[in-house]
């Protein structure tokens, strides 16, 4: 994802993603069309709209949350 934001993600990714760095994925309740991310060492929720395609500033965003909560160490 870091390396080509731009191609097709679809909100399966996003939660395989999730999956894997053990960050929270919610779907939209309430009629509503963003999961909701988060991690519980991170103060921020990150907000992805189910539409696709992802746009690639949500993807980069993505990967600028996972790189927070999970430290250098860790490439996304």
């Amino acid at each position: 994802m870091a390396l080509n934001p731009k191609a097709d993600w679809r909100i399966s990714d996003i939660e395989t993603v999730c999956r894997r760095f053990e960050i929270t994925c919610k779907p939209p309740s309430g009629g509503g069309s963003h999961y909701s991310l988060s991690h519980p060492t991170a103060v921020e929720i990150l907000t992805i709209p189910a539409r696709r395609p992802i746009k690639p500033v949500y993807i980069r965003q993505l990967v600028a949350y996972i790189k927070r909560v999970m430290g250098p160490a860790n490439d996304a």
